[in-house]
């Protein structure tokens, strides 16, 4: 009977039973769309099969020692090996992996030899590194690995095919001609090739020889298949196998070692599982809060109808049963739509997120069994949704029922308590936790791994959790209090407040859902802001903001020559003036003394040094790490041409500054190094430098440790005074700059270092992928160039936006769902209200004052909560998180701001017009 009931009610109220499905249908289609995306980006044994092996047996590769133990994982042969020592390690032993396998398989077996790395082609744009199969990779047993899209298949040496992307990338069609730049070889190309592994918009290239691409060495087994034995006795000579028949029928007993990659397998699906959890907790607790709503106004509604009910017989537990059915049958109807509707969704992401890469998403695959669990929990949620409208109708008075009266609410004395005291506990333990753990930061006696230093974290988020179960448990008291005090700013603030009061099993539950939605924007705001805070003030510039960085780097162990260097930086100047700069300067620098300590005339050289005063060197015996404020206090010196010095430095400066610079004067963007205007300068021998008899300008000479075993300090061979032009910059490589003609008089020998071109307009990120390329193909056997454009740290809008975008939507569809229920429910006091002369205005700011009080509350609620962790967060760092920079303007527009434009948008939305045959008895 009850089931009947159930069933025919939600049928009979088509509006509020569609938004209850609403409510559980959204989240468990988000559920079920992530559910599908996830596992279909994980790929099946078959799936696999074919991306590696295409329709072959196998590949074999050298990876190991003959006879030393080798071993490797069956369905992963990268994770692979030599078997682990008594300490948990393991090391390479002395020998020579084999040339090829071939001399261990057995005799007569076919074979392709394919190589894997990359070439240098000549492009549209100029020369450009493209990733390079060698091989037939083209023969028909490799299709699912290699697949044949337009053209035919090379003949002959000299032909090639490559990527339908590397067409357009080198400027030709099939028939044109591949040009190698280093190995000066041509290829007619005669068709494309698909790479399973590859996007559509890789560019690569197919070269008909193994030998002409320098990389990974695999040969396929077209016919010879291999079981686990097999690949046993190939992992004793040092050879990994990935076998068609081992990854399809994969052996139950494999080593210790080999199992861990089946368990980084486990740790991927389990990743899965864990985000649908915290997923699904967070929209439990919002469905059933708002769907809670939802059924305390449907079951006041429904007092009637049971109660003609109970006058024929219904026991309470029946009357209990049918209204939480309701919400079993609600939650069946939401759960099956937001499956189904997911797994669309999912189909429509993929869609349109494929790269074309096969790996990107396996297949389309639709984890039934997960869906499932899914589906059982929206059924549990929608039930939930129901439990405590289903308890309170087991109080009803059957004869007022009949009568029409709504039986009035009353507070408990006990929760308002509970709700304090967990409101105290949880602050109070945020705070606690966050204290315990900054101290615990400076106890070296407690063990990195102890569990004393993993409990804070959680106390100080099991704390706001608290806070909000508190203002839940104390919502309807606090309700009460707000009514109170709103009375007093007039007849509609008093009806509103009252009205939220009186039906608290309506308004608590809409709050709290929202309270739970700023509590998490909040949180993350607060935490992310610090944390990108304190990312910008350690943030390395490469070169002024908006400016370009071409580094000169040797490519060995030995420096690179004045006579490469200058080579290296009319390169570099070349390339950032074909990028679109504006101006270019070269910065030199003196050879770092390791660099330069090779003959005997170069030990005796001078190496000239800006000296750090005494006062910011760093106490070896308590400081056991030094910051350079991202700069080389060991070498801070740059000589940069006086034309040169604003690019370098991206500020402008005074002609008289310009002026005193060309006459001697420093310009320093480290204050550290200025005293009363000057900064002093001194020089020690190369061999002094190098071997710790001169200052490093980070730690105190005169309390470094004797088990250091550094010599004392030698006097220098000379120092001046310079006086110095402070300037205020960020962190940037250059600390101190001098012009050439100051180097040269004070005998600092330098080199260009680097490049840095400055733009009138930010270069677009095509032309700075081109730079990029060609700068790492300009350099040559000695010498590198290593191009880096500065943006600067990332910044707070890139999720700041969105993520407030999210909680606001979010907060406008619970108050929606809240001030809606309020509306539906108020008709029949609206028309008493306008029967006594209520005016539609009167009406209009009864509804703002309850869209003020329902989201204000939640806001404020979610905010106070949210903002503990961040704050236990950065007592805990110390000094790394700082409160000062949580955007506290941000967080109060939202605490403020989103509660007013809701309360506005709700008195905008004209109240409808009242029924006046529906006016509620008064008793």
């Amino acid at each position: 009977m009850a089931a009947r009931l159930a069933r025919r009610q939600t049928w009979r109220a088509k509006g509020a039973s569609a938004l209850v499905v609403m409510l559980v249908a959204l989240p468990i289609a988000a559920m079920s769309a992530y559910s599908v995306w996830a596992m279909s980006s994980v790929g099946t044994a078959e799936e696999q099969v074919t991306v590696e092996l295409g329709e072959t047996q196998a590949w074999v590769a050298t990876a190991g020692v003959p006879g030393a133990g080798f071993w490797q994982a069956p369905t992963q042969p990268e994770w692979n090996g030599y078997p682990f020592t008594e300490d948990g390690s393991w090391e390479i032993p002395d020998g020579t992996p084999l040339d090829d396998p071939l001399d261990v398989l057995p005799p007569g077996t076919e074979t392709l030899e394919i190589t894997h790395g990359q070439v240098f082609a000549e492009t549209f744009g100029g020369t450009g590194a493209l990733e390079a199969w060698g091989g037939e990779a083209w023969d028909p047993r490799l299709a699912g690995r290699f697949d044949l899209l337009d053209g035919e298949r090379p003949d002959g040496p000299r032909e090639a095919m490559v990527t339908e992307a590397a067409l357009e990338r080198l400027g030709i069609e099939i028939g044109g001609t591949l040009s190698l730049a280093d190995a000066g070889t041509h290829f007619t190309v005669v068709g494309t090739l698909d790479a399973a592994t590859l996007p559509d918009s890789a560019a690569a290239v197919f070269l008909p020889d193994p030998a002409q691409v320098t990389g990974e060495r695999r040969w396929y087994l077209p016919a010879l298949a291999l079981g686990w034995d097999d690949v046993l006795a190939l992992n004793e000579e040092g050879v990994v196998v990935y076998s068609r028949e081992v990854v399809l029928d994969p052996p139950t007993v494999t080593t210790v070692e080999a199992a861990s990659a089946r368990d980084a397998w486990l740790n991927g699906i389990w990743m899965t599982v864990t985000v649908l959890a915290v997923a699904g907790v967070f929209a439990a607790y919002v469905a059933v809060m708002l769907a809670g709503a939802a059924f305390a106004v449907s079951a006041r509604r429904q007092q009637r109808a049971l109660a003609v009910a109970a006058s024929v017989g219904a026991r309470p537990r029946d009357l209990s049963r049918t209204i939480a059915l309701q919400g079993t049958v609600l939650g069946v109807v939401g759960g099956g739509i937001g499956v189904a509707a997911g797994i669309g969704i999912a189909a429509l992401v993929m869609q349109l997120t494929a790269t074309g890469s096969a790996t990107r998403f396996w297949g389309f695959h639709v984890p039934w069994p997960l869906l499932a669990g899914v589906f059982a929990f929206a059924v549990l949620v929608g039930t939930a949704s129901a439990l405590v409208p289903a308890r309170s109708v087991t109080r009803s008075d059957t004869i007022s029922a009949l009568r029409g009266a709504r039986r009035p609410q009353t507070p408990r004395a006990s929760r308002p308590i509970w709700g304090s005291l967990l409101l105290i506990v949880g602050v109070a333990l945020t705070l606690a936790s966050g204290i315990a753990a900054a101290g615990l930061n400076t106890m070296d006696d407690v063990a990195p791994d102890s569990p004393l230093r993993a409990l804070p974290p959680f106390g100080i988020v099991i704390g706001p959790i608290l806070v909000q179960v508190g203002v839940l448990i104390s919502g309807g008291w606090l309700l009460w209090w707000t009514a109170r005090g709103l009375s007093k700013l007039g007849l509609s603030a008093k009806i509103a407040s009252r009205d939220a009061a009186a039906n608290a099993s309506r308004t608590v539950p809409a709050f709290a859902a929202i309270a739970a939605t700023v509590f998490i924007g909040v949180f993350a705001v607060g935490q992310l802001s610090m944390q990108t805070a304190n990312t910008a003030r350690g943030w390395f510039y490469q070169a002024p903001l908006g400016s370009l960085a071409i580094d000169i780097e040797p490519t060995g162990m030995e420096a690179v020559t004045a006579t490469d260097a200058a080579r290296a930086a009319d390169a570099a100047a070349g390339l950032a003036e074909a990028t679109g700069a504006d101006h270019v300067a070269v910065i030199g620098r003196q050879l770092n003394a390791w660099f330069n300590g090779g003959t005997a005339d170069a030990r005796q050289a001078e190496f000239v040094m800006a000296l750090l005063p005494a006062e910011h060197l760093l106490d070896p015996t308590v400081v056991d790490s030094f910051s350079t404020m991202g700069q080389s206090p060991q070498n801070p010196l740059s000589v940069v041409a006086p034309r040169d010095l604003e690019t370098a430095l991206g500020t402008a400066l005074s002609p008289g500054d310009l002026a005193a610079y060309r006459e001697g004067a420093a310009l320093v963007a480290d204050p550290r190094f200025v005293t009363d205007g000057t900064i002093d300068i001194a020089a020690w021998t190369v061999a002094d430098a190098g071997e710790g008899r001169a200052p490093d300008n980070v730690w105190d000479p005169n309390k470094r440790p004797a088990a250091w075993g550094m010599p004392d300090i030698s006097d220098p061979l000379w120092a001046e005074e310079l006086d110095a032009l402070v300037v205020d910059l960020p962190r940037q490589p250059i600390s101190i700059a001098i012009s050439p003609e100051t180097a040269t008089r004070l005998g600092v020998v330098t080199q260009p270092d680097s490049a840095i071109g400055s733009f009138t307009a930010p270069p677009s990120t095509a032309d700075l992928d081109r730079l990029i390329e060609q700068a790492a193909n300009a350099g040559a056997a000695d010498w590198a160039l290593a191009a880096r454009y500065e943006s600067g740290p990332p910044s707070d809008a890139a999720w700041i936006v969105p993520l407030l975008a999210t909680v606001a939507v979010l907060v406008l569809g619970a108050s929606a769902v809240a001030l809606g229920l309020a509306r539906y429910e108020r008709r029949p006091d609206d028309a008493t209200l306008s029967a006594v002369g209520g005016t539609p205005g009167l009406r209009r700011r009864i509804g703002f004052w309850q869209g003020l009080v329902i989201a204000g509350f939640g806001t404020l609620a979610g905010t106070a909560a949210g903002i503990l962790p961040p704050i236990g967060f950065a007592i805990q760092s110390g000094h790394d998180l700082r409160i000062a920079d949580i955007p506290w303007a941000v967080l109060a527009a939202l605490t403020i701001g989103l509660p007013l434009a809701i309360a506005a948008t709700s008195w905008l939305v004209p109240p409808r017009h009242p029924d006046l045959t529906r006016r509620t008895a008064i008793t």
